[in-house]
């Protein structure tokens, strides 16, 4: 699965413990997701979502993988 979570950190010029903090879970756990090496929980695909003030699928999308 890869995502779009580095681009929308950018975007709001936020590091990945901001983002970390503002949704409850470590920066090694950003880190991993942004670099395709953890796939988060539906309810962390979520907060993340929401927090961007976007829809899961703007942020997350499958690969053909998956």
């Amino acid at each position: 699965m890869k995502n779009t979570i580095k681009i929308e950190r950018a975007l709001k010029n936020i590091t990945q413990e901001d983002l970390a903090k503002k949704i409850g879970v470590s920066r090694q756990t950003i880190n991993a997701m942004e670099a395709g090496k953890y796939v988060p929980s539906t309810v962390l695909a979520l907060k993340i979502a929401k927090y961007f003030d976007k829809k899961v699928e703007d942020i997350f999308e499958l690969e053909i993988e998956d």
